[in-house]
């Protein structure tokens, strides 16, 4: 077998191996660090938190300034396993770690929470300085193959080497941007240990679209002022208008609506009634204008309201209540999702059904899961990093317990 070199406090079998440096596998080597466990970080990746970093490129959208019941309620799928764990460690509690590694934080107008900085790389030098002080080891370039006589196996720049250690914590992603490290190349490695596993799916992702070719000139252009239902669910975020299709923060809270088959509504004019609607159209008749003009004149569209009502409405009626109608239910026609690579997240992954209520795994002592490689899913806005988050947190400090620590 290979032999590990002692590195910062590591040794050849440490206490915990921690497979996944994602912020769950962060969290977990923090608390099981501070614990005074002897801790092995291995990643695959040539450096860590690809994704998270990645996320915070646009603005590191942490968590939401919610109630804690609103909060948990927020997870269409996964919500009683992730319960306990987010009341554990929630909005609040993330917060004021994020404050005590000495990184400010502000609230949006939305609830969203975000550093000062906006970015995540300065609170990710804070925190792995935190682990380095715990005496965390860290390895690049360690790709888990799986188990073999129950000794973790990795292959390295330097041939495959083994671990042996007391507990390990899998934080090994779900299956999406596989170029930062989520590749679920490891869901085959449990399913053929016989864990219960649940097909991957998109999720937060946009739609493929055929456009006409009038839409051309509106790709890149923000739908504001609107609305889209599917089944039970409405969202009136921004979305755009891309080449591929639509995508945007407006549309990926319905992913679980849509991947249940449900159609895709458009509302463009969803602070008003369709009969406040129809009041309006007939009180400005169209004559000889074109139904362009009518429409921007009559109801003060924009071009891409104008576009859009062209484009899932054709042929629109001339009556006003018909026409109203239409304008407040589009049906969008599209293509299904983008490929689950380019999706934010996935649903799917390990069933909590193969985990007890620490998160180890129920035929495996000792080794424990957290993050988006469980069968849970969330919308954007903060929820996805607060269960990363607490289900690291979690599965740590259960390992650390396991560990007598």
């Amino acid at each position: 077998m290979g032999q590990l070199n002692r590195r910062g406090g590591g040794a050849d079998n440490p206490d915990a191996l921690v497979i996944g440096a994602g912020p769950a596998g962060l969290m977990a080597a923090e608390m099981l660090g501070a614990a005074g466990a002897r801790v092995l970080l291995a990643e695959a990746k040539p450096s860590l938190a690809r994704k998270f970093l990645m996320a915070g490129k646009s603005g590191l959208n942490l968590t939401k300034h919610q109630d804690i019941q609103s909060f948990t309620g927020s997870y269409p799928e996964g919500q009683d396993a992730l319960r306990p764990i987010l009341e554990a460690f929630g909005p609040e509690d993330l917060m004021d770690w994020a404050k005590n590694l000495g990184e400010p934080l502000f609230v949006g107008s939305t609830g969203r929470v975000f550093p000062e900085a906006m970015k995540a790389s300065p609170l990710l030098r804070k925190w792995l300085a935190r682990l380095d002080g715990y005496g965390v080891v860290r390895r690049m370039r360690w790709r888990w193959t799986g188990w073999q006589e129950g000794v973790a196996a990795f292959e390295t720049p330097e041939g495959v080497e083994f671990v042996r250690p007391k507990v390990t914590i899998l934080a090994l992603g779900g299956a999406s941007w596989a170029r930062l490290g989520s590749d679920g190349a490891w869901a085959k490695t449990l399913e053929g240990d016989g864990h219960k596993l649940t097909p991957f799916q998109p999720s937060n992702v946009g739609l493929r679209v055929t456009w006409s070719s009038h839409m051309a000139r509106h790709f890149g252009a923000p739908v504001k002022a609107s609305a889209l239902r599917a089944g039970t669910f409405v969202s009136r975020g921004e979305v755009v208008i891309s080449s591929k299709g639509l995508e945007g923060g407006g549309l990926y809270p319905l992913s679980p609506a849509l991947r249940a088959g449900e159609a895709l509504w458009l509302d463009l004019m969803p602070g008003q009634s369709q009969e406040a609607l129809t009041a309006r159209l007939a009180n400005r008749p169209r004559g000889k204008a074109s139904l362009k003009d009518h429409l921007r004149k009559a109801l003060r569209f924009g071009p891409v309201q104008i576009a859009l009502a062209q484009e899932f409405g054709r042929p629109l009626a001339a009556e006003p209540a018909v026409l109203a109608a239409q304008l407040k239910a589009l049906t969008v026609r599209h293509d299904g999702f983008r490929p689950m690579d380019e999706a934010i997240s996935t649903s799917g992954g390990l069933s909590f059904q193969s985990l007890d209520e620490d998160l180890m795994l129920s035929n495996h002592p000792g080794v424990f899961c957290a993050g988006e490689m469980l069968d849970w899913d969330a919308p954007t806005g903060g929820y996805l990093l607060t269960a990363c988050f607490a289900t690291g947190r979690w599965a740590g400090l259960a390992a650390a317990r396991h560990l007598g620590l």
